[in-house]
């Protein structure tokens, strides 16, 4: 399992009924009465695509001695030494409780992340009351039924960037790369996926939608273990009115949000759409890295003046992220296919790009003197260091000495210097400007 969660909460607030709902198997013994845990009960669990090792505890009681209520909170206490997150129910139809205020305040001492988790939320009323839940300080509640299954898709979004940190400790070389294949129906995805891999694996036809289900082809390049994923077409969202073709489209946009790399086919002989670039723009809002196909490159009588309109659509469209590849071919043919995974692989390289907080900061240093921060309310902003906290895409951390909201220009300069000197082409960036003491400085 690539990363561990552990449920808490004081007695009878659902948490065996989740866990239950998470493995998919009753293996908990559930019931109305309290305190029916008092082991903690390990399981695999899986929401959709996300697979997690869940770990079921006992209700929270406020017993420190060697009681057996005293024991089961030492059991609850090494779970969450042990999970990478925690998910603490409570029951929002009977809205906080001072024993939840309680062990909110335990729980966020804690160097463990928390999503809490507003159980028993199958009806209107429950919705009504989660402002209760802010008081607990514990960020945004989650509205979820684990008798019904509601309100798994919003947890399967608040789990999924866990997966993607135990990810990033794995060698890049030992992984396959996540490829998806994406565009509008009969734009040749299914067709280029059989000239990549060098057979019919999958059904094609002059047909617009043949494709229904997201279908995964493991495959290798050069050494580099890749699993392409051939989508189905997504149109408009006011053409889509078959519940299927929904389904399909909301399949291709999971897709979209698990993959690593995108390419984007394009259809020449349609030339580039407002929704390609609706398409573009949900991938790079992902975090995904992008390269845009554009396919039946043989069938174009003025190529400049088309490949010059894909790029300024691109540059107008896409400010945030500059110099995304644009690959010619003929899926059909396999003219031009040479260059689309050297691409791939590029673009990839930069998404996992980390740089040292030394090289960040002589960067930053030289910003800020061509730039100083703005004034806000009479006061300049300062600006005190730059870190990377994470890569997958490259993300970094702002400290600044002085509050006040760093003006989204002022980001974007930051994020366009780093760019260029650091040459980061086609990938997002993140800025998080933040305010606290600088870690590096001398004291």
């Amino acid at each position: 399992m690539s990363f561990t969660v552990a449920i808490i909460g004081r007695p009878n607030v659902g948490k065996s009924t989740l866990f239950n709902r998470l493995v998919g198997k009753k293996l908990a013994l559930v019931d109305d009465t309290p305190g029916v845990t008092r082991d903690r009960r390990e399981g695999d669990a899986r929401i959709g695509s996300l697979k997690f090792r869940v770990i079921d505890t006992a209700g929270l009681e406020e017993a420190f001695d060697d009681s057996l209520e005293g024991r089961m909170r030492q059991q609850t206490e090494r779970a969450l030494e042990e999970a990478d997150v925690a998910l603490m129910l409570y029951d929002a139809r009977l809205g906080v409780t001072p024993m939840d205020s309680h062990f909110a305040d335990w729980i966020r001492k804690s160097s463990v992340p928390v999503i809490l988790c507003a159980n028993k939320c199958e009806g209107k009323d429950a919705h009504a009351e989660l402002h209760d839940a802010y008081s607990l300080g514990l960020g945004d509640p989650v509205a979820v039924s684990a008798e019904h299954g509601e309100g798994m898709g919003e947890l399967f979004d608040l789990l999924l960037p866990y997966e993607r940190e135990q990810e990033e400790d794995i060698p890049a070389k030992d992984r396959p790369l996540q490829l998806a294949i994406v565009g509008r129906p009969n734009a040749g995805k299914s067709t280029l996926v059989n000239k990549i891999i060098g057979e019919d694996r999958l059904l094609t036809g002059p047909e617009a939608g043949v494709t229904r289900d997201a279908i995964s082809v493991e495959w290798e390049h050069e050494g580099q273990k890749i699993k392409l994923v051939d989508t189905a077409g997504i149109r408009r969202r006011a053409r889509v009115q078959k519940k299927l073709e929904k389904l399909s489209v909301a399949d291709s946009l999971r897709v979209i949000k698990m993959a690593e790399v995108v390419v984007l086919v394009i259809d020449a002989d349609v030339s580039f759409e407002k929704q390609d670039l609706t398409i573009a723009a949900h991938v790079i809002n992902e975090g995904r890295a992008l390269v845009v196909a554009v396919n039946k490159w043989d069938i174009v009588k003025d190529r400049n003046a088309m490949l010059q309109h894909i790029r300024d659509k691109l540059q107008v469209s896409l400010p945030q992220v500059r110099g995304v590849p644009v690959v010619t071919m003929s899926a059909l043919t396999g003219r031009g296919l040479e260059k689309l995974i050297p691409q791939v692989l590029r673009v990839y390289e930069l998404w996992n790009k980390r740089i040292s907080t030394a090289q960040l900061n002589r960067w930053l240093e030289g910003m800020l003197e061509r730039h100083p921060p703005p004034m806000v309310k009479g006061r300049r902003l300062k600006v005190r260091y730059m870190t990377q906290v994470k890569s997958r895409p490259p993300t970094f951390s702002l400290f600044m000495s002085s509050r006040g909201e760093l003006p989204e220009a002022y980001i974007r300069y930051l994020i366009n210097g780093l760019r260029e000197d650091f040459d980061m082409p086609a990938v997002p960036i993140r800025i998080s400007p933040r305010t606290g003491k600088n870690p590096y400085a001398k004291d």
